[in-house]
């Protein structure tokens, strides 16, 4: 880790502000429907309706937070939503038995987590404009970090008590509202509240509709976001119950998914070079990662064979670390003080696909298994690369002249 030896000490424990929070926050989510169905003996439909619940509030939650960055101000914004989140969590235990009280408790969970998140990318980048593509990048894998490491730990907790679960989850949350209540505070001590960076253009505050006609900056990654997240559901609702059915143990399920966070990793350099050769704009970098995407689901249709799930993950990891970071920095580059306003909309269209995939496929795989779910990753992969071109094609002057204003 000596590259992070390159970055000021406010990076550093920001980087572990997040990793500790995104291990609280893997903690609980792998363990919803095993926690309905086991522990509050409720259906397999009970146990995604929450689920449901819990994305549409995680929509909802994007697409606020982005809007309300500069009217309600950034350390509200992430403290307040953070902050909330905790005390839903510490509450999960004891409202738990009353069904519908915890159905509602898990969107407005969903909703606060989400909130928070276009608040967070558009603070780093406005705070760290000179480097934000490549602490994107950085965040990104701190977090997948945390991830792996909360997933891990989440079964042997479950052992223990669901309930830990949620308090330790509302513990880092806490943790993480804390930290940005200090962080920020001292911003504004030293600097005055947090705002624009002198490298960003001043923009007028434009109304929503206005923001929303600027359809260049938003609306083809969007789209191509929503058809994207839809067609990944197939690890879930195709790739798990194909596994089980061919009477393999789930701990190969599992490693696919282990070698994703160890890829998340480790093939940074890799995805260095992709960047470096083919894709050096964010616009190409997220048009690479849909063409990744295709590929990774041809395979899996090609072979449909465990071997070709392991080639298939590795391909959509690569994909995904492409494009996890792309989409903000490209808004954050483009869109200056509207960053948030965005990020949180394009945010939100991707979740309309997350939320949607598993109800699709899981119809289809109930129909004809592997192969008719396979083939809808594909023709939705196949939507999403073009929009992703369209989306490169129509900002090809802005990003070749914002490529000349770095160089200058």
């Amino acid at each position: 880790m000596k590259f992070l030896q390159s970055y000021p000490r406010e990076v550093q424990i920001f980087l572990a502000a997040s990793l500790i929070n995104s291990a609280g926050g893997s903690l609980m989510w792998p363990l919803t429907t095993m926690y309905v169905f086991e522990e509050l003996g409720h259906s397999m439909a009970d146990a995604g309706l929450v689920i449901m619940i819990q994305a549409l509030g995680g929509i909802i939650g994007q697409l606020l937070g982005g809007a309300l960055y500069h009217r309600v101000g950034v350390k509200r914004l992430i403290v307040g939503s953070l902050g909330l989140n905790a005390l839903g969590l510490f509450a999960l235990p004891f409202i738990s038995p009353y069904w519908y009280l915890y159905m509602a408790m898990m969107g407005f969970i969903g909703f606060c987590n989400a909130v928070s998140m276009p608040a967070i990318q558009a603070f780093i980048g406005y705070r760290f404009a000179d480097r934000r593509g490549e602490l994107f990048n950085v965040v990104y894998v701190a977090n997948n970090i945390g991830v792996a490491l909360g997933t891990a730990l989440s079964g042997f907790l479950a052992d223990l008590s669901y309930d830990l679960t949620f308090i330790l989850n509302g513990v880092t949350s806490a943790v993480f509202a804390m930290f940005f209540l200090n962080y920020l505070s001292r911003l504004d001590k030293e600097q005055g509240p947090v705002h624009l960076q002198k490298k960003d253009k001043p923009e007028r505050a434009d109304g929503t509709w206005s923001l929303l006609c600027n359809t260049r900056v938003y609306l083809f990654i969007g789209v191509g976001s929503l058809f994207l997240w839809l067609g990944n559901s197939i690890w879930n609702t195709g790739v798990s119950p194909f596994i089980i059915s061919e009477g393999m143990p789930k701990r190969a399920y599992g490693f696919l998914w282990t070698m994703n966070g160890i890829l998340i990793f480790v093939a940074q350099p890799l995805t260095s070079l992709i960047k470096r050769w083919f894709a050096r704009t964010s616009s190409a970098q997220i048009t690479a990662s849909g063409l990744f995407y295709l590929a990774a689901y041809l395979v899996i249709a090609g072979l449909h064979s465990y071997p070709g799930m392991v080639m298939a993950m590795i391909l959509a990891t690569l994909g995904e670390m492409l494009i996890s970071p792309a989409i903000p920095a490209f808004i954050s580059d483009h869109a200056y003080k509207a960053a948030p306003f965005y990020i949180g909309l394009t945010g939100g269209m991707g979740a309309v696909g997350r939320m949607a995939g598993p109800y699709v496929m899981g119809i289809l795989y109930d129909n004809g298994g592997i192969m008719p779910v396979t083939w809808l990753a594909i023709g939705v992969a196949v939507l999403s690369v073009v929009f992703f071109v369209t989306h490169a094609v129509r900002n090809r002057q802005a990003e070749i002249d914002l490529a000349e204003s770095f160089g200058s």
